[in-house]
């Protein structure tokens, strides 16, 4: 179980709503604020390797406490390429929830042998640097961002399936291989719009 207030641990968060003297307001005006969040995560301890099930938004929680995002914003965009982000690669959605949706820089150690936090089907997400100048891209993995290889996991050195955050789209978990889970303690952004009147 990892139960997180969405505020990353070990790093700062920039300045949400974007200011409109901010130069990055002409290109995305992030109206949303920060919020703590109280979240739960029940996942299973021994995930089971399966057929490719869809994601929805969000996809995991990272080790530094911040949800992870799929790759596309709600428009259906690469998320990395046309959202502003912070200096540690975070931004806030509509109720203020803190989120990636690519492998921040300011997490450490972001070798293929390391865990930086697990997807809601239970399974590890780990870096993608095999060593200096030499990391895994999408091309490297499966149609779901993973691969099996040997990761230290509860202090143990591991070969089990894992997800890989990349520098390329679609950066982290693309499809889950295990049944996913749901988190405890989203809150809701509202009411549904009205229904669209008869024409």
């Amino acid at each position: 179980m990892i139960t997180t207030n969405d505020l990353p641990r070990d790093h700062p968060t920039g300045q949400f709503p974007v200011a409109q003297d901010d130069t990055a307001y002409q290109y995305d005006r992030n109206p949303n604020t920060i919020r703590p969040q109280r979240l739960t995560y029940v996942l299973p301890p021994k995930p089971t390797y399966g057929k490719p099930q869809c994601v929805a938004n969000e996809v995991g929680v990272m080790l530094s406490g911040v949800i992870l995002f799929n790759a596309l914003d709600s428009s259906g965009r690469d998320a990395g390429a046309w959202e502003v982000q912070d200096s540690c690669s975070g931004h806030p959605e509509i109720v203020g929830e803190y989120h990636y949706h690519t492998l921040s820089p300011c997490i450490p150690n972001p070798g293929v042998g390391e865990v930086l936090g697990y997807a809601l089907d239970g399974f590890p997400i780990t870096g993608g640097q095999l060593g200096p100048d030499n990391v895994l891209t999408t091309g490297d993995l499966d149609e779901c961002h993973g691969i099996t290889s040997a990761i230290v996991l509860d202090g143990e050195e591991v070969t089990m399936y894992h997800y890989v955050m990349t520098e390329d789209f679609p950066y982290s978990v693309g499809c889950f291989r295990g049944r996913p889970t749901t988190v405890q303690g989203h809150p809701q952004p509202g009411p549904p719009p009205p229904p669209a009147p008869p024409r």
